[in-house]
């Protein structure tokens, strides 16, 4: 069980490290905005001037609305505990198949622990509403093709 807690743990902080570097992006991008914002200058142009702080006001909006959601993704990642073990696929499990192998997180894409492949998934992504309250041993079926569930921790 001790391996399962190495892959859990290193999947979580790299899951993490994914979070910080995008909130810190996204932090910066919204400095540089605000920036730009406080040093253009007002032309004769009135409307021109409005229309552009608009533009980088609309701008900031998005950032800051994409580092809540960083923010919220990252806390939701804070739940999970890398010791706790699961008899059946739930947030925080990571599912073993016979084609791949899935961490049931939040949305990152494919990780690599020790050699092998891992498939970061969210709780609402398609497969993994397939793969919820399943067990060891079960089988699905996705894109037309029948998958068993190798290992469920």
């Amino acid at each position: 069980m001790s391996d399962a807690i190495a892959i859990k743990k290193s999947l979580v902080f790299q899951c993490t490290e994914l979070m910080d570097e995008k909130v810190n992006v996204l932090e910066k991008m919204i400095a540089d905005v605000q920036d730009s914002a406080n040093n253009e200058t007002k032309s004769s142009a009135g409307d021109k001037f409005e229309t552009g702080r608009a533009m980088m006001q609309q701008e900031k909006d998005k950032y800051l609305e994409q580092l809540s959601q960083a923010a919220y993704i990252r806390a939701h990642l804070n739940r999970i505990n890398p010791e706790q073990s699961f008899d059946q696929a739930a947030f925080g499990a990571v599912v073993k198949t016979r084609l791949a192998n899935y961490f049931i997180a939040i949305s990152a894409g494919r990780m690599e622990v020790e050699g092998e492949k891992y498939y970061v998934i969210s709780p609402q992504a398609p497969l993994a509403q397939m793969l919820l309250q399943k067990k060891t041993g079960d089988t699905f079926v996705f894109n037309e093709k029948e998958e068993k569930i190798l290992e469920v921790f």
